[in-house]
Order: C-alpha cells, then structure tokens, then sequence
C-alpha cells in the first residue's frame, strides 16, 4: 500500500522533514549566524560570505554573485552560467582560500575543488518577482504580501551537489559530525544561508538605486519568501539506488503515523491545534499555484478533501477513544490519495514530543548491507522473493508498454536520463534500475535450478543475478526498501519519484513543468539564520492565518 508510485508521489512534508529537523536541531544546540563579507557592486556582483558557529565547528557560505543577462538565464543542468554560485566551506577561508574558491565555484561543474568545500549550488533569480520586489524596495515601499506568498522565492537552486561530486568532501568524512549525520544536513544548510543571501541582495539592489530612500524588506515579508529549486531526473533515481535508506525514511514515517494512531484519547489542547493547523493548511494550498493541469486538478481535490477533514474532525468526535485512529481510517475510503497523505501530515504535527526522536533513524551505514549471503539456499530465496515480489511476478515483460523505458547517463553533464526504447539508441547503455524486470528473471532462473543449491553455486553459474539477488536478500530484511512499481513502463511517471524525496527534505508547493522535471519551494515561512535565536524554529510548515506585519 505504502510503495506504490501513486502514494509516493502524493507525499507531503511531515515533522520529521529534514529542514525542519535541520533548524529544531540548530535551535536546540546555540547556533549563531553572521553575515561575514559584503563586496557588492551596484549592479549585485561581488562576493559575500555568511558564517555558521557551532558548538564544536564553524561552516561558511562562499557566495559569488555575477550580473547575468537575462537571455543567458537557464534553469536547465546544461547551462554554464548563473545569477549566483555558492560554496560551504568547511571552516572560514581565509583571503587566499577564497581566491581560490573565486577562480573555481563560478564554474560548478568545471571546477576544482578540495575536502573543505563541502557542498556546491549554484541560483538564478526568479525573474519578474524579483524585479518587482527590488523596484517596490527602492520607492520605499514593501511588496505585497500576498503577492510574496504566491511564488515564494526570489531566486531558485538549479543544482546542489555533496558527497564527494566534483572533488568536494565525501559524506564518510563528515558522518560523525552531530549536525551533519542525519541525510543531506550540509545541503540543507547551504539552502537555509543562501536564502538569508537571497533578502541581503535585493535589499542592496534597492539601495543601489535609492540611497536615501530605499526600505528594508519586513521581517514578515522576507519570511514569506523562501528558496526555489528546479528539480530534474538526476535526481529520480535516488531511491532506487539506496534502498536501504529508502527503508528508514518510510519506517520512521510509518513508525509516527502507528504513534499518532495508537493514541488511546487526545487532549482539548491537542484537539484544538489540530483544528486549528487545518485551517493553516487551508491557506497554504490557496497558495499552492502551478500550470501543470493534473496538479490543478489534485489541487482542488485536496482543498475539497480538506473540507471534508474539518466537518469530520468536530471538537465531540475528537473526544472519543482513539480519535486519530478512526479519522485515519475513514480517510482511506472518503479522501484521494493526496488528501490521505496530507491528513498523515497534519495527524503528526502536534505530537513532537512523541515522534521528533524518530528522526535520529533516517539515517543508516548502508555498507551494513552490501554483503551477498552466499549460504543461502535457492528455495529459500525463491520463497522470499514470492512473498516480497509477487507485484513484480505480476508484470509481464513480453509487453512493449512493461519495458517501454531505459535509464542512461548523459555523457555530457553526467546525469540519469530517460530513453525510449523502441524509438531511441542507447539501451545497450542502459542502468540497473530496472529492479522489478531484474527480480522476476531471477527469479524465472531459480526455478531452474536444485533446490538445496547454494547462492555463492548459483551465482558462480550466473554471475548475472548478482545485483538482484542481493537486493531480493535486502527486501527480506527492510520491507520499505523497494518501489513496488515498474521503472521501465510506459506510464512511469518520474516526478513521483522526485516528489517523494523532496518531500522528506520538506520541500513543498510542487509545480511540474512536466513528468520530467519539477520546481519547489524551500523554507517558506521558516525563520532566517539571524532570527533563530528569538523565534520558534518549527512553527513555520503551515503558514499563519494573520496578515503580516508591514
């Protein structure tokens, strides 16, 4: 029911989001943030950094903006210019280091780099909201709230690379750093100080252009605005690759949800918040805009199914025994998928006290399950893979439409593609990912064989099945760990997989611009790095009902 496409691709940011664990975690432990070097031309080119002190560390964005020409301005991997480049440094560089950093980060991918830059990103502006925002700045006016809330950024990621891409640090040597163990940590990071960068710049703009008179963006307002980011299939096949951290997202998921469900009676306070975030929830989906039609129409469905959660959900109803219980079980028959998993959403937020620690298990040492057992016999493995993969047995590869599909990576930037089979070269290049096709042949050849054979016997015969019979040997153990659905079919739709990974970042207000690709929002509402101290760092996923302050 879980790992199927169509669920996966219906998630939403929980609690144990990773941006929102992020700052709980940044509060908790006295973190302190300052804006380091401002050396921008009125034009918004230069360089600026932004420091990080921690308990035991201190990271540094390296911020390098350039005055791009908008016909150069590109969303798209291939692109070889941006608005702004970034790296975090593992320390704070000193003049040397960042003349270095300036000869390489502007080129991302062409670059060189050493062990102490950590991550690199690379953000163009938004384009007409950005101008408008500089321009009402610059009159001495702010822009309109409203207005903010509906895009949500000002400038968008295009790519944020870590764990040893290009020469940066590998995550092995950061894994035993307290803020940086849990998954994408340092990324996540950089995000949260490039959008501090993002309201410093076009404060600057404005003052570029009105000295005397230009405004400083509203607290509210520059909360209103998040970061961007353009998403595309480089990043689908993720979790297919790490199955096993796959497993831990979805088991400490599902984990909070058995929490939240077994709760024998709810409090008057609880009940109340709950209600009280659906009508947060409700203003956030009035948010939600995208041009994408089948989004739209989902979009009307959920706040249709949002209407439906707070008839159900009365103040009496929450009073009975093991009200979370029953309204999850009613959602499985009365709401979409969408409106079920945004329920699921809503059931955690106000128990943190009971599900937050489950976050500590999102991460895992995923070499813990490279090892094939060679000892095991053909017939138990034939009876694993009947029990796990009966859905993946179901599919019959003779048809065109089950393997319609073939992943590749691009000589030229490096990244998973898409082909056609049928219609395109390159299948003779094509990526093991194809899991389930790879799991029923292997499964077609152990039938073949005796039964009290050994694994370590039958792979030295069919070396071939390596892959698949340690992955059929890892489902056993995790059962979250595979995508109960076919790669390579026609009807595959790869922004689900790109959906359900960015909603455990936190990421929200999903906008297709096909089944390809996808834009986001990143920290909308949260507080900035300088606020953290003073302001709640995890009331901010659901956007208040009051009007912002001017």
């Amino acid at each position: 029911m879980v790992m199927r496409l169509a669920r996966l691709g219906s998630f939403h940011p929980t609690r144990l989001s990773f941006m929102r664990a992020l700052l709980r975690e940044l509060k908790q432990d006295n973190w302190r943030f300052a804006r380091g070097d401002w050396k921008l031309n009125a034009r918004g080119a230069g360089l600026a950094t932004y420091e990080a002190y921690g308990p035991a560390r201190r990271y540094t964005l390296v911020c390098f903006a350039h005055a791009l020409p908008d016909e150069l301005r590109s969303d798209r991997v291939i692109a070889e210019r941006w608005d702004a480049t970034f790296a975090l440094y593992d320390g704070v560089p000193d003049p040397t280091e960042i003349a270095r950093l300036r000869r390489n980060v502007p080129k991302q991918e062409a670059g060189r780099y050493r062990q102490t830059e950590l991550v690199l990103a690379r953000a163009n502006r938004s384009g007409r909201l950005f101008e408008y925002t500089v321009a009402e700045l610059a009159r001495g006016r702010q822009p309109a709230a409203d207005r903010l809330a509906e895009s949500g950024y000002l400038m968008r990621t295009t790519a944020v690379y870590g764990n040893g891409k290009f020469g940066l640090s590998d995550y092995a040597a950061l894994a035993d750093r307290p803020e940086f163990s849990a998954p994408f940590r340092a990324e996540l990071l950089t995000v949260w100080l490039i959008r501090w960068f993002t309201v410093d710049l076009i404060e600057h703009l404005a003052r570029a252009v009105n000295p005397q008179g230009a405004a400083r963006l509203a607290p509210a307002r520059a909360r209103r605005l998040g970061v961007g980011n353009a998403t595309g299939l480089g990043m689908a096949p993720f979790l297919g690759r790490h199955p096993a951290l796959l497993h831990c997202w979805i088991q400490a998921r599902e984990t909070a949800l058995a929490r939240v469900r077994a709760i024998a009676n709810t409090t008057p306070t609880v009940a109340d918040e709950f209600r009280h975030l659906l009508a947060r929830a409700g203003v956030g989906l009035n948010q939600w805009r995208t041009a994408d039609r089948g989004y739209e129409v989902r979009i009307r469905r959920l706040q249709t199914d949002l209407g439906k959660i707070r008839r159900r959900a009365t103040a009496a109803r929450l009073a009975e025994p093991q009200p979370w219980r029953d309204l999850f079980h009613w959602s499985q028959t009365e709401l979409s998928i969408e409106g079920q998993e945004l329920l699921i959403s809503l059931l955690l937020e106000p128990h943190g006290q009971l599900v937050d620690e489950l976050g500590a298990a999102m991460g895992c040492d995923e070499t813990r399950y490279l090892r094939l057992r060679g000892d095991q016999s053909v017939a138990e493995l034939r009876r694993d893979i009947a029990r796990d993969y009966a859905w993946a047995m179901a599919i019959d590869y003779r048809s065109r439409a089950a393997r319609a599909r073939f992943w590749y990576v691009s000589e030229e930037k490096l990244e998973p593609r898409l082909g056609l089979r049928f219609d395109e070269p390159g299948a003779d290049k094509e990526l093991p990912l194809a899991f389930a096709r790879d799991i029923k042949m292997l499964q077609q050849d152990l039938h073949t064989a005796a039964a009290g054979q050994t694994m370590a016997e039958f792979l030295r015969a069919r070396p071939r099945h390596r892959q698949a019979a340690r992955r059929a040997q890892l489902a056993a153990q995790l059962p979250y760990c595979e995508i109960r659905d076919n790669l390579i079919s026609a009807d595959l739709l790869p922004v689900d997989l790109l959906r359900c990974k960015l909603s455990f970042f936190g990421a929200n207000k999903f906008d297709p611009k096909s089944d390809r690709w996808v834009r986001i929002t990143m920290y909308q509402h949260a507080p900035l790095p300088y606020e953290l101290a003073a302001r709640p760092a995890d009331d901010w996923h659901y956007p208040s009902q009051a009007a912002p302050a001017r």
